[in-house]
């Protein structure tokens, strides 16, 4: 996701896509552990939309 639709969404909304998100990058580490993970890239890009999420979030609070 783009930070421009970030940008667009609500503080809640932002909230949940953060914790989808972490939930999603535990479950890509719980795969990578025991070695059926299909796309290792998926990871960094599970992690940089997180940085996004959460530096949208700290734009919105000031």
């Amino acid at each position: 996701m783009r930070a421009e639709e970030m940008r667009k969404m609500d503080a809640d909304q932002l909230n949940a896509k953060l914790k989808e998100l972490k939930g999603e990058l535990f479950n890509l580490r719980f795969q990578h552990a025991i070695n059926q993970l299909e796309n290792p890239k998926r990871i960094n890009e599970v992690k940089h939309d997180i940085a996004r999420v959460m530096t949208v979030l700290r734009e919105k609070n000031v």
